[in-house]
């Protein structure tokens, strides 16, 4: 069986925002998509590992920013390379406003957001898959949405070759995460799409 196949879907690149008692909080996720058209309904599947599933499980209120291809890389950083556990991401963060729902969403690097309410739950072991209403959306510009494929070809910084001398480089065959090092840790999991290490591959330059 060649996994490579999985890699072939098409997946849209989005910024999740929930708040709870007062705690704001983003990540960045991958599957967010339409299920049903009347009523409207989307559905996302989140890690259990990000703060923002656990907001969205006690609130039951989310927002959807669709990232564009104008998204900047600190953009993911901020929202995907760091935890709210550990760090308010809001903080000194000025592209963002708040929708009626209250919620926050990106205002820059954007081309829409949607507000929703959570109808279902089901658990998926490592992801939590949310079902939720739409309660308002907005287009914000008519940049194309960023996929996985224009985020590794376009946004993220290529490893400079240049500095290499044979290190080591473990890049993640989902969203192209890479991290240094002599061996990458069996129990590590990518910061970016939260996929485990045996998702990534050794890449020397």
């Amino acid at each position: 069986m060649d996994r490579r196949a999985m890699y072939k879907l098409s997946y849209g690149l989005f910024v999740l925002t929930s708040a709870f008692e007062g705690k704001d909080n983003g990540c960045i996720i991958n599957t967010a998509g339409q299920v049903t058209s009347e009523p409207n309904r989307i559905s996302i599947a989140v890690n259990k590992a990000n703060y923002t599933q656990e907001l969205v499980q006690k609130s039951g209120r989310f927002n959807i920013s669709v990232l564009g291809e104008d998204a900047s890389f600190d953009l993911f950083k901020r929202f995907g390379f760091q935890s709210g556990r550990d760090t308010d991401k809001f903080a000194g963060f000025s592209e963002c406003k708040r929708s009626a729902n209250g919620l926050y969403y990106v205002s820059s690097g954007t081309n829409a957001y949607l507000s929703a309410a959570v109808e279902q739950t089901l658990d998926l072991g490592s992801h939590t898959l949310f079902i939720a209403s739409v309660e308002d959306m907005e287009v914000l510009s008519d940049i194309s949405p960023a996929t996985y494929a224009y985020y590794q070809s376009n946004i993220k910084p290529k490893p400079d070759k240049t500095a290499g001398n044979g290190k080591n480089i473990w890049r993640c065959s989902v969203c192209g995460y890479t991290y240094e090092g002599e061996e990458l840790p069996p129990d590590f999991i990518c910061p970016l799409c939260k996929h485990p290490a045996s998702d990534f591959e050794k890449v020397t330059i």
